[in-house]
């Protein structure tokens, strides 16, 4: 079989995981609107404003899609100390005197940079930057990552100040989440689960010192605990998520007539939007969206196997687990499964921060999924 024959067949990954991204994304705008357009146009906005900046996020995130995509993503490895460098400069950004105009402090916290009318969250970002930085170092140690001394302590140097400076924002889930992604890079890598355990016994007086000292979190893990109580403020927001889903019922109430989002459940755009759409779509459309989002890891693990390289490899992982973790702990908070956490639902909550990020992750992979075809040519 010529090379020419053989290129439609190795390259199907690629072609795949693009259309469930696309398929995702165009979702979200739709979802978005659904769950927002009552809110815009009660703040005196455009019904669609909501959805138009989504829009907007999707367009400019595809047109980095097609760049990823067509770049050597070796160019990643070499940048991954300059970008890591920047990542951890502009985490200090809310912590400097004078730099209010700069990040704002909304609903109590400073994780958002204002660059005029555009408002970025650079964890979203550094999320990404600790991914290619761990494939990075873990591909350059070698078989050492087994090593406690050589090989995790490093990784530890960058990684917890990175994970201490989100969580000072404060950002308790995404701090977590980005300390678990590159936990699972480096036990792909080879490090020993006996050196995780340890890591998580010396965290647990901190995390545990987060949860009883800051009443929000406290209050999400009383209700968690205690899910058959009665209504209260407490477990309002869950609450609200799952008579939302089990209103849905088969079918849903039908696009835009979901009743949840009319200030029984807050951010039901953004933080709980898979309830919005358990509840207009039903658990028809909930199961289409856990499927894609099944499909899109499974494409995602195949590029890892079949990459060129130990980096494109371990990347692929990274990246892979960046939006399906995220993906999973967002539906796990909807349904109950897990305390609120906040995180949102990749390419469909609206955010364009993380809707950029998950997008060029996916470039990202179509990269490595390229570079793998022609090796196995």
């Amino acid at each position: 079989m010529t090379t020419n024959a053989l290129s439609p067949m190795v390259n199907w990954q690629g072609r795949l995981l693009a259309i469930v991204t696309a398929a995702l994304a165009v979702f979200g705008v739709a979802a978005v609107y659904g769950a927002s357009s009552i809110l815009a146009v009660q703040n005196g906005a455009l019904g669609a404003s909501f959805a138009l900046r989504q829009l907007t996020g999707v367009v400019v995130g595809g047109l980095g899609l097609l760049v990823a995509a067509r770049v050597d993503y070796h160019v990643w490895r070499r940048s991954a100390w300059p970008l890591m460098l920047v990542s951890l400069a502009i985490l200090w950004l809310p912590f400097l005197p004078g730099l209010r105009g700069l990040v704002p402090e909304i609903n109590g916290a400073r994780r958002w940079l204002a660059i005029g009318p555009v408002r970025l969250q650079p964890s979203e970002f550094v999320k990404f930057v600790v991914v290619v930085w761990v494939a990075m170092l873990a591909t350059k140690k070698g078989e050492t990552v087994r090593e406690f001394r050589q090989g995790v302590l490093p990784f530890l140097v960058i990684v917890v100040p990175v994970c201490v400076l989100i969580l000072f924002q404060p950002n308790l889930s995404t701090a977590l989440l980005t300390a678990l992604v590159s936990g699972i890079v480096l036990f792909t890598a080879g490090a020993r689960i006996g050196h995780f355990l340890i890591l998580l016994v010396a965290a647990t007086p901190v995390l545990w010192h987060e949860l009883v000292n800051v009443q929000y979190r406290l209050s999400r893990m009383v209700t968690f605990l205690s899910s058959g109580a009665e209504v209260t403020e407490a477990n309002w927001q869950i609450q609200q998520s799952l008579i939302g889903i089990g209103a849905g019922r088969v079918v849903g109430v039908g696009f835009g007539e979901g009743l949840q989002k009319l200030g029984y459940l807050p951010l039901a755009y953004s933080d709980f939007i898979f309830s919005t759409i358990g509840e207009e779509w039903g658990f028809v459309g909930g199961t289409v969206i856990i499927l894609l989002f099944g499909l899109w890891i499974w494409v995602g693990l195949r590029i890892a196997r079949g990459a060129a390289d130990r980096f494109g490899m371990l990347l692929a992982v990274g990246l892979t687990a960046l939006v399906g973790v995220t993906a999973i702990l967002h539906v796990a908070v909807t349904l109950a499964l897990i305390p609120t956490t906040g995180l949102p639902l990749p390419f469909i909550s609206f955010g364009r921060s993380n809707l950029l990020v998950s997008i060029f992750s996916a470039g990202v992979l179509i990269s490595i999924g390229r570079a793998g075809a022609r090796a196995r040519r």
